[in-house]
C-alpha cells in the first residue's frame, strides 16, 4: 500500500534514483568522449601518416598532421553546437525519454566509425559523437530536473557535472598504454561509448516520460498522475500537479517576444548578458585547451610519464566537483565564482612560466603540473558547475571552438590570452552579477527590475544568475522562460 504525501516529498525512492541514474549515463557519455580522444594523440597521428602512405604514397607534412589532428579535435565542438541547438525542437517532438533514445543511435553510429580505414571517417565519426553529446548536454539535465522533486532539484542538477567529470576520469584511466590506449586497442578504446549507449538504450523504456512533458505539452494529466506517483512513492501529489498546472498557465499567457526585442528590453537585458556572460566565462576559461591537451602539456614540461599526471588532473577534477557541492551550499555561488575566476587567472599565469622556462630549468616540470591541478580545482570550484544555473545551461558549446587551435598557434602563451579573459570575467561578475543564495526567483526578477529602472514592471522570474538549486527548481526550457520567436 502507497503512502500519502503531506507534504512536499524530500525522500529519493529507489524508482527516481534508477530513472535519474539512467538519464546521467548521458552526462557520463559526453565527459567520456570529451576526455577521451588525449591519451591516443600519438596513435592517431601515426594512423594518420600510415593511410596517407598507403593512400597517396607519401606521409603528411608535420604541418598537415597536426592540422588534420587539430580537426578531429575541433569537429567534436561543431558536433555539439549542432546538437545543443536541437534539443529544444528534439524533445518538443518526441519528448524527453524517446528523445535520449534517438540520440544513443548516434553514439552507435559514430563509435563504429572508428573502426573505418579512411581518416576521414574517423572524423566523421568525432562529428556525429559531437552531435550527440550536444544533445546529451541538454536532454540530461532537462530531464533529471523535471523528475526530481523540487526540495532536491538543485541537489540532483549537480549530478550531471559529476557524471561528466567521472567520465573524464574514466576516459583518462582506459587511456593508458597497458589498457586500451595501445597502437593495437585505440580504436576500441573510442568505440567504447558504444557500450554505455546500449545500456542507457536498454533501460530508458523502464523509466517515465517527464511528467511535465506530458502534463504541460501532451496535456495528459493522467499519465502524468500516473508517472509522478511512481517517482514520488506516494498516491497524493496533487501539489506536484498543480504546480505544473500553474506553470503551464504562466507560459500560455506568456507574450511572444522576438530575440532582438528580448535584448532591447530593459527587463531581461542585464539577467540575459548575464547568462550569457557567465556561459562564456565557462567555455572560454581555457579548460578545453587543457582537457584536450593535458598529455602535451604535461609532456612539453618535461614530465616522464605524463599520462599518469594527466590521470591525476581527471582525480582532482572529479574531488573538487564533491568539494564545490558541499561549500555551494555555505559560500554561494557568486562568492565561489570569483574565487574560481581568479584561482585560475592566477595557475593560467604559473603555468605559462613553468612552461616557457622549464627547457633552462627542468625542475618547473613540477611547479607546471602544481599549476594544471590548481587550474582544473579553481575551474571545479566556480566556472564549471555555477553557469550550468543558468537557464542557458543547455546553451551550445560553439565558443568551445576557440582553443583548439590555440596550443599549436602560441605555445605555452595561450594560457596568457585565457588569464586576461578570465580576469575580465572576474571584473564583470564581481560588478554586475548578483548573488541569489537564500533568494527566489521572484526576488532576483524584482531586483532585477529595479536596476532597470522600471521596478512596477517585474519580468517573469528567470533563473539568471548564480541561483542556489535548494531554494526552487532550477530553469529547464519549460520553466520561467521567456517565450522567444526566431526571427
Amino acid at each position: 500500500m502507497r503512502t500519502v504525501c503531506t507534504k512536499p516529498p524530500k525522500k529519493v525512492t529507489l524508482y527516481l534514483l534508477f530513472s535519474v541514474s539512467t538519464a546521467v549515463i548521458g552526462s557520463l557519455q559526453f565527459g567520456y568522449n570529451t576526455g577521451v580522444i588525449n591519451a591516443p594523440e600519438q596513435k592517431l597521428r601515426r594512423f594518420f601518416q600510415n593511410v596517407s602512405m598507403e593512400r597517396y604514397g607519401e606521409p603528411f607534412s608535420p604541418g598537415a598532421n597536426t592540422m588534420v589532428w587539430s580537426f578531429a579535435v575541433a569537429i567534436f565542438s561543431v558536433g555539439g553546437m549542432v546538437g545543443s541547438f536541437s534539443v529544444g525542437a528534439v524533445v518538443t517532438k518526441f519528448g524527453r525519454r524517446k528523445s535520449m533514445l534517438l540520440a544513443n543511435i548516434l553514439a552507435i553510429i559514430g563509435g563504429v566509425s572508428w573502426d573505418c580505414r579512411p581518416w576521414l571517417m574517423v572524423i566523421v565519426g568525432r562529428l556525429i559523437i559531437g552531435v550527440f553529446c550536444g544533445l546529451c548536454t541538454g536532454l540530461t539535465p532537462m530531464y533529471v530536473g523535471e523528475i526530481a522533486p523540487t526540495a532536491l532539484r538543485g541537489a540532483f542538477g549537480t549530478l550531471h557535472q559529476l557524471g561528466v567529470v567521472i567520465g573524464i576520469l574514466v576516459a583518462q584511466v582506459f587511456g593508458l598504454e597497458f589498457l586500451l590506449g595501445s597502437d593495437y586497442l585505440w580504436p576500441l578504446l573510442l568505440a567504447l561509448t558504444i557500450l554505455p549507449a546500449i545500456v542507457q538504450s536498454i533501460l530508458l523504456p523502464f523509466c517515465p516520460e517527464s511528467p511535465r512533458y506530458l502534463l504541460i505539452v501532451l496535456n495528459q494529466e493522467e499519465e502524468a498522475r500516473k508517472a509522478m506517483v511512481r517517482l514520488r512513492g506516494c498516491e497524493d501529489v496533487s501539489d506536484d500537479i498543480n504546480e505544473m498546472k500553474e506553470e503551464g498557465m504562466k507560459m500560455a499567457l506568456e507574450k511572444k517576444v522576438t530575440i532582438p526585442e528580448l535584448f532591447r528590453s530593459p527587463n531581461y537585458r542585464q539577467p540575459i548578458i548575464i547568462a550569457i556572460i557567465l556561459q562564456l566565462s565557462q567555455q572560454l576559461s581555457g579548460i578545453n585547451a587543457v582537457f584536450y591537451y593535458s598529455t602535451g602539456i604535461f609532456d612539453t614540461a618535461g614530465v616522464t610519464q605524463p599520462i599518469y599526471a594527466t590521470i591525476g588532473a581527471g582525480v582532482v577534477n572529479t574531488v573538487f566537483t564533491v568539494v564545490s557541492l558541499f561549500l555551494v551550499e555555505r559560500a554561494g555561488r557568486r562568492t565561489l565564482h570569483l574565487i574560481g575566476l581568479a584561482g585560475m587567472a592566477f595557475f593560467a599565469l604559473i603555468m605559462t612560466i613553468s612552461l616557457v622556462l622549464v627547457k633552462t630549468n627542468p625542475s618547473l616540470s613540477y611547479l607546471a603540473i602544481v599549476a594544471v591541478f590548481g587550474f582544473v580545482a579553481s575551474f571545479e570550484m566556480g566556472p564549471g558547475p555555477i553557469p550550468g544555473s543558468s537557464w542557458l545551461s543547455s546553451s551550445p558549446r560553439g565558443p568551445g571552438l576557440l582553443p583548439w587551435p590555440s596550443p599549436e598557434l602560441c605555445g605555452p602563451y595561450v594560457f596568457i590570452i585565457f588569464m586576461v579573459l578570465l580576469i575580465l570575467f572576474f571584473i564583470f561578475t564581481f560588478l554586475r552579477v548578483p548573488e541569489t543564495r537564500g533568494r527566489t526567483f521572484d526576488d532576483i526578477a524584482q531586483g532585477f527590475a529595479a536596476t532597470s529602472g522600471n521596478p512596477s514592471a517585474v519580468p517573469e522570474p528567470m533563473a539568471v544568475g548564480l541561483t542556489e538549486g535548494k531554494e526552487g527548481p532550477p530553469a529547464s526550457p519549460t520553466n520561467k522562460v521567456p517565450m522567444v520567436d526566431l526571427p
